[in-house]
């Protein structure tokens, strides 16, 4: 009888690339946690800050859900009332000490908390500080909140997203949320590398509204460059024919080959090796000109068989092709599978759970949720005594609703 090989030792902090930085994580909703799950999920040492309940609220319904547990796993997390000069004070003990705050308040909120960054590089001028707002820190709409929808509307996706005619449609995600966050964490990054240079921090800020003109890529240059008004194209790609959804004798698939040498291969393995030689369709322009016939003749192709089938032969000739999937469908999926995309870990009262993993890979470094998403203020006690406040001093500080 053999022994069993030894289990996989506990991923560490220490061990993570960002193992020993500490960040203090002021955020609220969606995009700023974005930004501070990256430096958790990398091993930052995360310390979430939230604000007493109310005497007649409860916080921690939604904390419960999907959406907050996927945002604030490897975390601690302390009640903090920023509001009273007592809980100041903690905070600005606790900069001291720290390499990163995160904050995505309205512009003008953090001056009146007294903790922006001019007032926190003070007291800690290594800090790092980064911000989002809705539509920057300044300037005429500077003053304005923002959520997502907004900055998509503002910022142009909803002009170009959705069929032909139909009307503004948002995206099924929330974009400008989501490139935000992952923005702020790359200049946050960008910041600690100049802060080994200079001995000091900067602040590191971006919008809703900027993040999402910046998404906008080649439509936003084809105004720029070219005076050209990108508008709604549906499933088909605006400039590459053919790319879009087609139907299969089950359910839909979506292709791209629009490439001269793609089209060619794409005629071949659709057993419609005629249409090379269409003069009307030889030509990318030409191609984009006939777009809506094109079409209508592959979907009559596709149509008679199984989308596996023209996944196979497609993938043979080199032509990228996917079904299209229901998220459900998207984690069954064998890829996402073998990719872990679905990560496991135990939280202590809810069970059982799989958060969203990281996209980023690093070799050699281990890619595992450490510690699930804590319950509001579950740390609050130990970070205090950390800080070398005693039991009597705790209490006290709970009397007065500053913890």
């Amino acid at each position: 009888m053999t022994d069993a090989p030894p289990a996989a030792a506990p991923v560490t902090a220490a061990s993570l690339p960002l193992g020993g930085l500490r960040v203090l994580d002021l955020t609220l909703a969606r995009a700023g946690p974005t930004c501070v799950r990256h430096l958790a999920d990398w091993g930052a040492e995360v310390i979430r800050i939230e604000a007493p309940a109310s005497e007649s609220g409860e916080i921690t319904g939604r904390h419960d859900g999907f959406d907050h547990q996927n945002l604030h796993r490897n975390k601690r997390a302390m009640v903090l009332d920023l509001k009273s000069e007592e809980g100041r004070a903690i905070f600005y003990r606790l900069a001291e000490k720290a390499d990163v705050v995160i904050e995505n308040m309205r512009a003008q909120v953090k001056y009146r908390l007294g903790v922006d960054y001019e007032t926190l590089r003070k007291i800690n001028p290594r800090i790092v500080y980064g911000s989002i707002s809705g539509f920057g820190q300044d300037g005429p709409y500077g003053h304005r909140a923002g959520v997502d929808q907004i900055a998509q509307g503002m910022g142009g996706l909803m002009s170009i997203t959705g069929a032909p005619g139909g009307g503004p449609m948002r995206v099924g995600i929330p974009i400008a949320d989501l490139t935000a966050g992952n923005l702020l964490a790359l200049g946050v990054m960008m910041a600690l590398y100049d802060r080994q240079r200079t001995g000091v921090g900067r602040w590191v800020h971006t919008s809703l509204l900027e993040v999402q003109v910046f998404m906008l890529d080649f439509q936003a240059s084809r105004w720029l460059l070219a005076q050209e008004v990108a508008g709604q194209a549906g499933n088909d790609h605006p400039t590459s024919i053919p790319t879009g959804v087609f139907p299969t004798a089950d359910r839909p698939i979506t292709l791209a080959a629009s490439s001269p040498r793609q089209w060619e291969r794409f005629c071949e393995a659709l057993g419609r090796p005629e249409w090379k030689d269409r003069t009307e369709w030889s030509t990318r322009d030409g191609r984009s000109k006939e777009r809506a016939a094109i079409n209508a003749a592959i979907a009559e192709v596709t149509k008679e068989k199984p989308s596996l089938h023209w996944v196979e032969v497609l993938d043979g000739a080199g032509i990228p092709c996917g079904r299209i999937n229901t998220i459900d469908q998207v984690f069954a999926d064998p890829q996402v599978q073998h990719l872990g995309l679905a990560q496991p870990v135990t939280h202590p009262r809810l069970g059982e759970q799989q958060l969203v993993g990281t996209a980023i890979n690093m070799a050699g470094v281990p890619d595992a949720i450490r510690m699930p998403t804590p319950d509001p203020g579950q740390h609050t006690d130990e970070i205090l005594a950390e800080m070398g406040y005693d039991e009597a001093a705790v209490a006290a500080l709970r009397a007065k609703r500053v913890v």
